[in-house]
């Protein structure tokens, strides 16, 4: 439970851990921010790591002065795509080795062919929608590569989602965070961006289960 509660801390305070972070070691922090982001992206077991917060709290420092927003975009920007191209080519690297067997319940070729088909057909847009959803985010380019979608394919609308995500939540943060009344309720605008940012999956879930029964 301590550890559960240092998480949900430092994800309701990032910025002042964040701010802290910077006053201690200065440029580490862009170092320290791409790692975070190219984690949350790119390793399979680390979707819980702070995205959508994060970056909007990298904003908005930014905009206070605590970092350059011209080397804090790009740099991210980076992260991002990079982290999404080792869970795409872990995914690929892993799925023929997994999906092997025939006749196998859960983990038969039948089911890398139907993903592979998916992903063909509607990767692009998935990959582009995926990046504003925690968790499937991460999930996402891994089950692309398992499927083999076109890696010039993934690549191109990874990249296109990579400048989407990092502009919107850190652009907001620049421009808006550091406005009073958001500075002044800033965990509150933390958890209405978590809030927002898992709806989708709820309203999916809720449909879901309308549907079963």
């Amino acid at each position: 439970m301590e550890y559960i509660s240092l998480f949900i801390d430092i994800v309701l305070h990032l910025d002042q851990h964040l701010s802290v972070i910077i006053q201690n070691y200065g440029s580490w922090v862009y170092l320290i921010l791409f790692l975070i982001i190219f984690c949350e992206t790119g390793l399979v077991i680390t979707p819980f790591l702070p995205g959508d917060s994060l970056l909007f709290v990298a904003g908005t420092l930014a905009a206070a002065g605590g970092m350059e927003i011209q080397t804090l975009f790009p740099l991210l920007v980076a992260a991002a795509f990079l982290g999404d191209n080792t869970n795409y080519w872990i995914g690929r690297f892993i799925g023929p080795k997994v999906f092997s067997k025939q006749q196998s319940r859960f983990l038969n070729r039948e089911y890398l062919e139907k993903t592979h088909a998916f992903y063909e057909k509607h990767g692009g847009k998935t990959i582009i929608f995926a990046r504003f959803l925690p968790i499937i985010r991460t999930f996402a380019p891994f089950v692309a590569g398992i499927g083999r979608m076109h890696y010039a394919h993934f690549a191109l609308f990874s990249f296109i989602g990579s400048i989407f995500w990092i502009s919107f939540f850190v652009l907001i943060g620049y421009y808006f965070g550091n406005i009073p009344v958001v500075k002044q309720n800033l965990t509150l605008v933390m958890l209405g961006i978590i809030f927002v940012s898992i709806l989708p999956g709820i309203i999916k879930y809720v449909q879901h289960r309308r549907l079963r029964t």
